[in-house]
């Protein structure tokens, strides 16, 4: 009798619902120091106004934000990922900034069953051979940008680009998307080192390859230096420069000034998209942090609010893992860049921009929509994830 008492309640015990959580706990590692620690700042800030905009919860629910700094160390980033998976116990990881600090926390992260939310780097085995359940980009493939950036110089009918970007996957995934797209020949192709911030010698070959153009990828510092140091050399009057939104984002124009002007660059996102979402995130950000967000805001802010409502969906169960995944991947809340949806693979379809960079009516140097060169745009790699 007691052992068919004891079975019963192991069986009320394991049949009972899933029960809400008391709080939410997110761990965000990200860049917040060295070159790369604009991009990580910028994210963390829409982050948190978006909570802001949830009345200080996630899902309705009380929420504890853990924020570490990675240094851009992949070591540093994996000890970070241990700490927030098997010590702190968070339901979400989400702020990472480069793919090579991907590469170090997604493992730990997959392995503890904890979805991993990108609010900006996406790698391209992510979206194809290596696609998880787990992983969540609001932002995009790392080619992405660079094929709009390739359709766009191929369209100008350039023939001659030289080509310069940092050594490290993302680097190489961005150069691949813009190749995927460019149909003319190259004067030359370099790799700096990421974090580099000295472009001597790079502007010394760039100049003796004579291109009809340039296209770079460098984001955050090493953008500032290389954009500064470019015009500096009078390169500026002499050939073309034409990057990514990643290298002329608005704390970018804000660092570099009047050499940015007429600058062209594309994006999957802009301060002037006309929707009510990103009508109210413009806004705010301006008014709370005194300056007009960037893209990397943009993500942090959706990566929010993606968190927001699929714990709101699945009535803070966060326990249950089935049911978690199925409401991140419907994705239920106003992206601020309009319409959003997941691809198959985790990755949005989404629409890609061409912007230049002009005055505003405040005389402030800002990037403004100039066209649509992919609309409703899959990345390159969905056919090969299995998911």
């Amino acid at each position: 009798m007691k052992k068919k008492l004891l079975w019963l309640a192991l069986f009320a015990a394991v049949s009972l619902p899933a029960q809400a959580a008391d709080k939410i706990k997110i761990g965000f590692i990200s860049t917040l120091s060295g070159p790369g620690g604009v991009l990580g700042a910028a994210i963390r800030d829409g982050f948190n106004l978006a909570l802001e905009h949830s009345g200080g919860k996630i899902g309705g629910l009380p929420v504890d934000v853990i924020i570490e700094d990675d240094q851009q160390k992949p070591d540093v980033a994996k000890q970070l990922a241990d700490k927030l998976t098997k010590r702190d116990k968070v339901d979400f990881v989400t702020g990472v900034v480069f793919q090579n600090i991907m590469q170090a926390v997604e493992q730990p992260v997959f392995q503890a069953q904890i979805p991993l939310i990108s609010a900006n780097t996406g790698p391209s085995d992510l979206a194809g051979e290596k696609c998880n359940p787990l992983f969540y980009a609001v932002s995009w493939v790392s080619d992405s940008y660079s094929e709009a950036s390739g359709r766009h110089m191929s369209d100008k009918g350039y023939k001659n680009v030289f080509v310069i970007a940092p050594n490290y996957p993302g680097g190489k995934d961005v150069v691949n998307g813009f190749k995927r797209y460019y149909k003319g020949g190259f004067a030359g192709e370099v790799y700096t080192k990421l974090g580099q911030l000295d472009y001597a010698v790079e502007l010394s070959q760039l100049r003796a390859a004579k291109p009809d153009a340039v296209f770079f990828f460098l984001p955050g510092g090493m953008g500032v230096n290389f954009i500064k140091q470019y015009n500096q050399a009078g390169l500026g009057k002499e050939f073309p420069l034409v990057g990514t939104g990643w290298s002329f984002d608005q704390d970018t124009l804000a660092a570099v000034g009047e050499p940015t002007l007429g600058a062209l660059n594309t994006a999957h996102w802009n301060i002037d998209l006309d929707n009510a979402a990103n009508k109210k995130f413009v806004a705010d950000f301006e008014k709370k942090y005194n300056r007009l967000p960037n893209e990397f805001a943009s993500q942090g802010y959706d990566a929010a609010m993606l968190i927001d409502a699929a714990v709101r969906d699945v009535k803070g169960n966060v326990e249950d893992k089935a049911a978690l995944r199925k409401a991140l991947e419907a994705a239920n809340f106003k992206s601020v860049r309009g319409a959003f949806k997941f691809n198959r693979n985790h990755f949005p379809i989404q629409n890609y921009y061409l912007r230049q960079v002009v005055k505003d009516d405040k005389g402030r140097l800002v990037n403004k929509t100039v066209a649509t060169i992919f609309k409703d745009h899959p990345d390159a790699y969905v056919a090969e994830c299995k998911m």
